[in-house]
């Protein structure tokens, strides 16, 4: 556990993948950790996991999309955990097709819980952060933000996120608080295996396959992100801000 003051984390989209990668990694740097996800009962493993190496979280349900779901989810952080000083928004979801066939509803979902959510936890949660003089913003964005066939409303909503992180940046850093962006790559995780099916590919080989695509010649799992994130939410990151790091085995332009 880290010597430095325990700070209360909150990481959205925990339950599995990279979310639940960061907030097991933040707890062992002795933060507390909200693991927040729109199933509650599907923190479970996270929290379990956290809390038998003898950290401290808190399983919370909310739709990040929704502004009186947040609402609710930081005021019981507050309560039962104390007032977050860390924010990681990386609650996401897919709704991927061609232009031509996608729907409104599945671009509303994409930019809403990527872009609406992020907003509405940021602004939730920032009220804390300039109260302590302390602030780590860390909002999830993609290589897919410089394009994906397929991907239009995704693509779009984590293009937004670089523009929303660096305008936190520059709106919030009088207070002492940063903000900033990792952008991953081809990841491992149950959203990649997802899109594998869709395509009609055995998940093993589709990693195999993006794997000859990238410089260090591997897929990237969920660990190599949370490892980004804990960097930029360290007490020693405080001139870092407005950055936006693509963690994807290589250049990507």
């Amino acid at each position: 556990m880290s010597t430095t003051e325990q700070r209360v984390a909150v990481v959205t989209g925990a339950a599995r993948g990279i979310g639940a990668a960061t907030a097991v990694r933040l707890a062992a740097e002795g933060r507390a950790v909200a693991v927040v996800d729109l199933d509650e009962a599907a923190c479970k493993d996270t929290v379990e996991k956290i809390t038998a190496a003898g950290g401290k979280a808190l399983a919370v349900g909310a739709d990040v999309s929704d502004e009186a779901q947040v609402e609710a989810a930081v005021a019981r952080i507050v309560e039962e955990l104390g007032a977050p000083t860390i924010l990681v928004n990386n609650a996401g979801v897919l709704r991927d097709n061609l232009l031509f066939k996608m729907s409104v509803a599945d671009w509303d979902t994409v930019l809403g819980v990527h872009l609406r959510g992020s907003f509405l936890m940021t602004k939730a949660v920032q009220k804390h952060m300039v109260d302590a003089g302390f602030g780590r913003v860390v909002n999830l964005s993609s290589s897919s933000a410089l394009g994906n066939r397929g991907q239009a409303n995704y693509s779009a909503a984590k293009a937004g996120l670089q523009g929303f992180t660096k305008t936190l940046a520059i709106e919030l850093g009088k207070f002492g608080i940063t903000a900033n962006a990792v952008a991953p790559g081809f990841i491992a995780t149950d959203m990649t295996a997802a899109t594998a099916a869709r395509v009609g590919m055995g998940f093993e080989e589709f990693k195999a396959a993006a794997a000859t695509q990238i410089p260090v010649a591997r897929v990237g799992e969920p660990d190599d992100i949370a490892n980004a994130i804990a960097f930029f939410t360290n007490e020693a990151a405080g001139f870092v801000s407005g950055q936006v790091l693509y963690v994807a085995g290589g250049p990507l332009d």
